[in-house]
């Protein structure tokens, strides 16, 4: 059985990484290309616990995990250059898309991300997926980021549409929570999803 989409669902709202992009795999190449720039091993098990987050939390994360003499910002940088030059190697998560397309033009559709407004837009236009979307709200535009509900219930403000009866399509633990947070119905992604390999060699 496929994605489903509630009968009391009025607008949508994706999640992006992990969700409509296979983009998991190209993150944790791009982590362990700062690995190999300042002298760690990259855990993917942080990818795993951390995806909803903004690239700086995870930066945080990496600098005191690893012990750094480095800044958290400085991390970001690098480790965004890599990852919007490799975004060739992205994918489309393809059951995710196809409820995309299916309801283009019938319900309103919004995308709700911890990833920066540019990485946002450049995914989405990389994987020919922008004009589907009513609205998209990024890491930059939220002072609050997921697990709080702060990121879907700006989507919800912008495509018009009652939190209670928007539907949040997710692959994160973070994510699921911030949509519940918010009242809406979720929808976990993960099971219905055959990804990519995490690791790139």
């Amino acid at each position: 059985m496929g994605i489903t989409i509630n009968q009391n669902t009025k607008g949508l709202i994706f999640d992006l990484d992990g969700t409509l992009s296979d983009s998991l795999p190209v993150h944790v190449a791009t982590w362990n290309k700062v690995g190999e720039e300042y002298g760690f091993d990259f855990d993917p098990q942080i990818v795993y616990e951390m995806t909803g987050r903004p690239t700086i939390e995870f930066a945080r994360r990496v600098v005191s995990q690893f012990n750094l003499a480095v800044s958290p910002e400085e991390i970001v940088g690098l480790k965004q250059q890599a990852f919007w030059e490799s975004t060739d190697l992205l994918k489309p998560v393809d059951q995710v898309v196809a409820l995309v397309k299916k309801y283009f033009g019938k319900l309103p559709l919004a995308v709700g991300t911890g990833a920066s407004r540019k990485s946002a837009e450049i995914q989405l236009e990389i994987l020919n997926l922008r004009h589907y979307f009513d609205a998209i709200v990024s890491a930059d535009d939220v002072a609050k980021h997921k697990p709080d509900p702060d990121t879907f219930l700006k989507c919800a403000q912008l495509i018009g549409v009652e939190p209670q009866f928007c539907q949040v399509f997710e692959d994160g633990d973070l994510g699921i929570a911030a949509a519940e947070k918010a009242g809406m119905m979720v929808t976990d992604v993960r099971p219905f999803i055959n990804y990519g390999e995490w690791i790139l060699s």
